[in-house]
């Protein structure tokens, strides 16, 4: 994994809950890093040192939490800040004012929510300002951050994909064609339009099946409009899964759906082409970059159910194509997509900021 470096000690402010900061905790204490984790959305970290604050339900909270964040960062005096998500542990990060600092922004957090008003593209603009260095997954949500703060530096690190976890499974191991979704149960990932055209796949193929993992605020309105539907047996919801879970669900199912209104790069996109399933999703910039015209579904309401259930049945219907997809998936990301590579280049730009160099 490279040279041995001094031990250096690194703070990330974020949601200790996410799968995905859980990951980038363990790729940097993998790489020499001693990691500590200031947080208002707690969680189990192994060998992480965690500082928790009061949570947060609403925005104006994070107004709120400058100075326990302050106290946090003071208490445990790291070589480097990193917050994950601009709006919320970035602006926290920005006010604590420790530096070198770095931010990762994950998506609505730049391409949403500084449209939403003047004063939050103000706000967020300013956050941005006060990093070293600010990193996306996209080439939009990059470009997006130039816009904001010209003259900060950017990265483009994909989040990028364990490929010694998730990897092909035998497709025809498989059972009869089963899809999953990855996405969060929230409005902005519209899972609600994936249960409308199973509805739908379902009147021409009624074997079909959907696994949802995930969970979130929708849950009790999902299972109520699954229940309308009649889906039955047919959705079975798993809610938030580790890595090994997720894997296994994988491994049985021939599709990932992942429809969000507004989207970076999708971790769950790459883990799903690891895979070597087919993939629909929206048609966003971001997913342009990892998948072909054909796997793009675009639309509104009853428009992107329809289009939805039209590519949904076709690949239902034509098997070979779907392992043809699969095939092409899996081969993109041990082309492009691996973690390790990615980390590794997080951990570069890191310590050239350490050293005083340009990231």
């Amino acid at each position: 994994m490279g040279a041995v470096f001094a031990v250096k000690h690194l703070c990330l402010l974020g949601d200790a809950n996410s799968v995905h900061l859980q990951r980038w905790a363990r790729e940097m204490q993998a790489r020499g890093w001693r990691v500590a984790v200031v947080t208002a959305r707690p969680a189990p970290m192994d060998g992480v040192e965690q500082i928790t604050l009061a949570p947060v339900r609403r925005s104006s909270d994070w107004l709120w939490r400058v100075g326990a964040a302050r106290r946090a960062v003071a208490a445990l005096q790291p070589d480097l800040v990193h917050a994950h998500y601009v709006t919320s542990y970035g602006y926290l990060a920005a006010r604590v004012g420790a530096q070198p600092l770095v931010m990762t922004a994950w998506g609505s957090d730049l391409l949403v929510t500084p449209r939403q008003s003047p004063l939050m593209r103000w706000l967020t603009a300013w956050s941005l300002r006060r990093a070293r260095l600010i990193t996306g997954d996209s080439a939009d949500l990059v470009a997006a951050a130039q816009q904001l703060a010209p003259g900060v530096p950017t990265l483009l690190v994909h989040w990028g994909v364990d490929r010694s976890r998730f990897a092909p499974a035998p497709w025809q191991a498989k059972p009869p064609f089963e899809a999953l979704s990855l996405r969060n149960w929230e409005p902005n990932y519209r899972i609600d339009t994936l249960l409308r055209a199973l509805a739908q796949v379902r009147r021409v193929q009624p074997g079909v099946r959907l696994h949802l993992l995930g969970g979130g605020a929708q849950e009790v309105a999902l299972r109520a409009l699954a229940d309308h539907l009649q889906l039955g047996e047919a959705v079975q919801w798993h809610g938030r899964l580790d890595d090994a879970g997720m894997a296994a669900v994988l491994a049985r199912c021939k599709l990932s759906i992942s429809v969000p209104v507004s989207d970076a790069t999708s971790v769950s996109v790459l883990e799903s082409m690891a895979c070597g399933l087919a993939v629909l999703a929206s048609a966003l910039p971001a997913n342009r970059d990892w998948l072909p015209a054909d796997a793009l579904v675009a639309g509104e309401g009853d428009a992107l159910v329809q289009a939805l259930a039209a590519r949904w049945l076709a690949l239902v219907q034509n098997d070979a194509l779907a392992e043809r997809q699969g095939q092409t998936n899996a081969a993109r990301i041990a082309a492009d997509g691996d973690r390790r590579t990615q980390m590794d280049a997080v951990d570069a730009a890191c310590r050239r900021l350490l050293s005083g160099a340009t990231p």
